[in-house]
């Protein structure tokens, strides 16, 4: 079967990667990787560490992209792409511009879709803004679902996806959060490298907060009000606040408060090796990630989500998390009561992941042998108009 695996953003790859990995060491798997470059740098640090070798990169981004700019670039690139190499399958992973774009692209030549980390919901088609839509548009197109939870296959049931076509496989964040977790578990040197962010920027008994911040919906106003609380509770002198920041101008424009703090640490976006490594030695977690939210739990980190909704819900359901939007009183409540109140953060710092065990590659290779070719028997060219 010839697979391409089609993504542009660095948390795709990271989820992807393990899949890629599984299926190219299986003998019947023909596995090609094309990129967008929704990003570039953040993306490059991920195909590095996983040894990812793309076969084609569109390249499409540009300074102040916009969404429609980002659509039409991947969906005209990856014609031309479908041009020169005609796949069995897209697979694409999550809910970027990326992904609706790849999975429009399959649809527009006819070629079947698989989506990985499907069903997620917030039901608000506006939060988180444009993810949720962009998710729930790919569930229209592909024909085979790999849902991370219980809770994700039944929104697709819900909304009319024969069950047939889901497999419920657990997220596979986590097959790359465990690999990753253990490569520097028994690699003392790479450990020491890695930790070096750390090194001698902070008083051995100060407590880490991670933060991390990027989602446009909270560009207007709402991110302002996050930095605001980390500045207050900047000024204890037993907490250290380390913040890489995303790359976006308006993520850097609302940290102008954080600036003048030594126990605040701002800097550029991390390699994952780093976050992992950030994630197992932090207190707690400040962020708006969707992926964050799926990994802190295996390292048993309390998680302050800072959105008003989330696809994620699970974390909340098991204590182990909680959704605290972007209100700058709430924010700087919340992280009181992790420092101060031993009970209430030990009550949320259990080791417990409700999102993957590690083996959701496997389960989602198992489907594809179990399925075998493309589930369109005769595609037929696209038209060249309407």
């Amino acid at each position: 079967m010839k697979l391409l695996f089609v993504f542009g953003t660095r948390p795709e790859a990271i989820k992807l990667a393990p899949v890629v990995r599984e299926l190219s060491a299986r003998p019947n798997f023909d596995c090609k990787i094309c990129v967008t470059g929704q990003h570039r740098e953040l993306l490059a640090q991920v195909l590095d560490l996983f040894d990812l070798h793309p076969d084609w990169n569109l390249e499409i981004m540009r300074p102040d992209q916009d969404l429609a700019y980002l659509t039409g670039a991947a969906l005209s690139g990856l014609a031309r792409v479908f041009a020169l190499h005609r796949p069995d399958r897209i697979i694409v992973q999550g809910d970027t511009t990326t992904t609706f774009a790849g999975a429009l692209a399959a649809f527009y030549h006819r070629i079947p879709v698989a989506h990985v980390e499907a069903g997620l919901r917030t039901s608000n088609i506006y939060s988180p803004w444009p993810e949720e839509v962009n998710r729930r548009l790919v569930s229209q197109i592909a024909d085979l679902h790999f849902a991370p939870t219980p809770r994700a296959r039944d929104n697709l049931v819900h909304e009319g996806v024969d069950r047939d076509r889901i497999v419920v496989t657990g997220n596979t964040g986590i097959d790359a959060l465990l690999w990753v977790s253990a490569l520097l578990d028994s690699q003392p040197d790479l450990r020491a490298r890695v930790g070096k962010i750390l090194d001698g920027r902070f008083d051995e008994h100060k407590r880490v907060i991670l933060m991390t911040g990027h989602r446009r919906e909270s560009f207007d106003g709402g991110l302002a009000r996050i930095c605001r609380a980390m500045a207050r509770i900047a000024e204890r002198r037993d907490v250290a606040i380390i913040f890489p920041v995303h790359p976006n101008p308006n993520v850097r424009q609302a940290t102008e408060p954080l600036q003048r703090y030594n126990n605040v640490l701002l800097v550029e976006p991390v390699g994952y090796l780093e976050l992992v490594f950030l994630l197992k030695h932090c207190h707690f977690v400040v962020t708006d990630s969707g992926g964050i939210q799926e990994e802190a739990p295996s390292f048993g980190k309390p998680l302050l989500v800072t959105r008003d909704t989330t696809e994620r819900p699970e974390a909340m359901e098991h204590g182990l998390a909680k959704l605290v939007g972007t209100d700058e009183q709430r924010l700087f409540d919340e992280m009181q009561t992790l420092l101060d109140d031993p009970q209430a953060y030990g009550r949320m710092s259990r080791v417990e992941n409700p999102y993957g065990d590690g083996f959701a590659s496997r389960r989602i290779a198992a489907r594809l042998v179990a399925d075998g070719c493309a589930s369109l028997p005769h595609p037929v060219p696209t038209p060249a108009a309407e």
